[in-house]
């Protein structure tokens, strides 16, 4: 008598399915930096030239990274980027703070409040 295996091998095949879509979840929430340390992203698109936050490359004890949303398509889903310009610092590749354009798409925050924000970040490591 010749067994069927039809159903235990549509349920492996799902399983596989579900842990791919969980591997998949979690590169996803990656941060876009390389390296443990403190990565401050400024994320923008060519539109919105105007409104980028240029004193962002002066902000001290951390790495910068500019993403340009209009020519890296999947990365305002991937980030989740509502609005630009963003600001996102990440400490060892994950989400610290983040800090967002009003409505006129302008950055409200100061350089100031990103650096107290990324000082803050480094002594909680401590």
């Amino acid at each position: 008598m010749e067994k069927n295996y039809t159903v235990w091998k549509i349920f492996g095949g799902y399983l596989l399915i579900l842990l791919l879509m969980i591997m998949s979840q979690t590169t996803f929430a990656q941060s876009p930096c390389e390296g443990d340390g403190i990565c401050v992203v400024q994320f923008n698109a060519g539109f919105n030239e105007a409104n980028k936050v240029k004193w962002v490359n002066q902000l001290e004890e951390c790495e910068t990274k500019f993403i340009d949303i209009q020519k890296d398509t999947k990365a305002a889903g991937k980030y989740k980027i509502v609005v630009v310009p963003t600001i996102v610092i990440y400490s060892g590749g994950e989400e610290a703070a983040r800090f967002q354009a009003n409505i006129m798409m302008t950055m409200e925050a100061t350089k100031e409040e990103v650096q107290n924000k990324i000082d803050e970040v480094i002594m909680d490591a401590f």
